[in-house]
């Protein structure tokens, strides 16, 4: 078991929840510059790693189970860090566990669907860890934002009236409580990042030639609607933070402590669901008797030769023999 306190856990994670039914005004209402204690950079690695081991631990154990899945759906505005976050938060658990799903522009095929099939095809399956970076949720923000894109979705006549955002907050809010029913716990994790510190993070990206990459024109164009994207997302953390699916809010001007705490809600997630290692029954208890017996008989070595002999307990050599 990790040696990170679960308490302090759960201290961290209580300030980031948008509560179900409260009006969300950003940024009045959540600080992107929050530290929540932590000063030091230094005691952010530490307890970053303490929250990864945490994290590994907890991953194994819901593999085992097999009866729950993880969804983490992480929103923000361009260069609040949901890249890193993933790279960082997720480094130290098992990548045949976890998958990432990145949701760009949607593509001619995922046009002729419903808003919701491109993501449900990449929902975890049971024991599993899904990302989504960006996600469904781009459908109430991006849409929102760019009437063109709404025009490209193909509706019927008469579904893109006054109320099609309260519709689509309903529908998204009534699929989640679907997946929640079935064994999908989801984590919404939204990075909050200043306008002043985003347009840093761009210089940095046109100043450093290794940074390059990460930027294009179209950031800066995207910017000039910041103030509609944070209406968008205050409306969005307003009608769809729910009981079963809360939305929290990280504060993302300091990377350091945005990591911390998307470990600290995940972690929490886990400790929640408290997956278990399956205990075999009486039946299949004999039969794991029974191979051990099997496997023994077939020593034709000395104990001196034998290692599981010589080392009864210890881990055997997991290299492929030759």
């Amino acid at each position: 078991m990790s040696n990170l306190d679960v308490r302090w856990v759960a201290g961290l994670v209580g300030p980031l929840r948008v509560r179900p039914g409260s009006e969300v005004r950003l940024p009045r209402d959540f600080d992107p510059g929050a530290r929540f204690g932590v000063r030091k950079k230094n005691d952010s690695v530490r307890l970053l790693t303490q929250g990864v081991e945490l994290l590994a631990e907890y991953q194994d154990r819901l593999a085992a189970q097999d009866t729950y899945a993880v969804l983490v759906v992480l929103q923000g505005m361009d260069a609040a860090g949901k890249d890193s976050t993933i790279r960082h938060v997720m480094s130290g658990v098992n990548p045949q566990g976890v998958y990432v799903s990145s949701f760009k522009v949607p593509s001619a095929e995922e046009l002729g669907h419903d808003y919701l099939w491109r993501v449900a095809r990449r929902l975890p399956a049971r024991g599993e860890i899904g990302i989504f970076n960006r996600s469904h949720y781009e459908e109430v923000l991006a849409v929102r934002v760019h009437a063109d894109d709404l025009d490209r979705e193909k509706l019927p006549p008469g579904s893109k009236g006054h109320d099609i955002w309260k519709r689509r907050f309903r529908e998204i809010n009534d699929w989640e409580h679907y997946l929640t029913d079935n064994g999908i716990r989801l984590v919404k994790l939204f990075l909050n990042v200043s306008k002043d510190e985003q347009r840093a993070r761009f210089l940095q990206r046109i100043d450093q030639p290794a940074k390059n990459w990460k930027f294009s024109p179209a950031d800066v164009r995207e910017r000039r609607h910041w103030d509609e994207y944070q209406h968008a997302y205050s409306q969005l953390l307003s009608h769809t933070s729910t009981e079963r699916a809360p939305w929290h809010v990280l504060p993302a001007d300091h990377k350091w402590v945005t990591r911390i705490c998307a470990a600290a809600v995940i972690a929490q997630t886990l400790i929640d669901i408290d997956p278990r290692y399956p205990v075999p029954d009486a039946p299949s208890r004999q039969e794991l008797l029974q191979a051990r017996a099997e496997l023994d008989a077939e020593a034709r070595l000395s104990a001196h030769d034998d290692p599981v002999a010589a080392n009864p307990g210890a881990e055997p050599d997991s290299r492929p023999s030759s």
